[in-house]
């Protein structure tokens, strides 16, 4: 089946997440059920642009955000090109296909308050759980690694001589990040809890549930808002927003973009640069406390 081999595809060759081709599939499988209830068409592969344009009414009339469609067409753009590389299909439906406009997320990241009061101030339990999550926390602050990435995190990636981190990221890419002084003591602290655990399964793995396997996405998720949300009011508390606020804190400060982009992991500084406005009102100070006209 076409859409079996595209699933292999991306998970063999293109190293996508077993999260992202399963997404991709759903997407494509809801596509294919809505061609078959509306116009009876049981093989996509050769289909007007017409009836994807009508998918598109459906969701939108469904009540789905331009992103999220956005995102469903990109699977099913993905898909088609697919089938044009193996040969199944001479061109694209959606080759000439716009994305919908959408509104800019703003995402706003903790405050050098808010942070550190959640590294700090707020006292966490002296148990496995208390540990690990006090770890994770700030390794996810201090390193802007993605939530998958340190999910995936083995204790071989440690080097704790020479206080780095060795980061597999998107497409098996490999980045070596800094390891402050106090994350490789939260480290040691942790490592002493978790060799006391009944059963580990996942030894490799640095992070791990009390039963002993390899944490999973929403437990991380889970860990970051029962925290944040002690010490914080804002509506969005999640993995990601730590790493926003890694790179906007450092920006704040004065790092060089090139490096920031490096530590994030990103391939080009376009996708870096998103983070450079939350930096303007740190600008706005400096330039009002230091130009000679700044007080008038």
């Amino acid at each position: 089946m076409a859409l079996d081999k595209f699933i292999s595809y991306i998970t063999l060759e293109k190293n996508y997440s077993s999260h992202t081709a399963n997404a991709y599939r759903s997407d494509i499988e809801t596509f294919t059920s809505f061609c078959e209830s509306e116009f009876e068409i049981v093989q996509i592969e050769e289909i007007p642009y017409s009836i994807i344009r009508s998918w598109v009414v459906a969701l939108s009339e469904a009540g789905l955000s331009n992103r999220s469609i956005n995102r469903k067409l990109a699977s099913l753009k993905a898909y088609y090109k697919f089938l044009q590389k193996i040969g199944e299909i001479a061109s694209s439906p959606l080759a000439k296909h716009k994305a919908l406009k959408t509104s800019k997320k703003i995402e706003i990241p903790f405050s050098e308050t808010e942070m550190e009061s959640v590294l700090s101030k707020i006292i966490y339990p002296e148990t496995f759980e208390g540990k690990r999550d006090n770890l994770i926390i700030n390794i996810l602050y201090t390193t802007g690694m993605r939530r998958a990435e340190l999910i995936n995190l083995k204790l071989t990636d440690l080097d704790l001589e020479r206080k780095t981190i060795k980061v597999l990221g998107k497409r098996n890419k490999e980045r070596i990040i800094p390891m402050l002084t106090e994350t490789r003591d939260y480290f040691l602290s942790y490592e002493a809890e978790r060799s006391k655990l009944a059963e580990i399964n996942d030894p490799q793995f640095i992070f791990l549930s009390k039963s002993g396997n390899k944490i999973y996405e929403t437990l991380v998720y889970r860990i970051i808002n029962k925290y944040f949300r002690e010490v914080s009011s804002k509506v969005k508390q999640s993995p990601h927003i730590l790493r926003h606020t890694f790179a906007t804190h450092l920006l704040n400060k004065g790092a060089d973009l090139n490096a920031v982009k490096e530590l994030l992991g990103h391939s080009s500084l376009a996708s870096t640069q998103v983070y450079t406005h939350n930096s303007i009102a740190e600008l706005k100070k400096v330039h009002a406390t230091a130009h000679p006209r700044g007080g008038k």
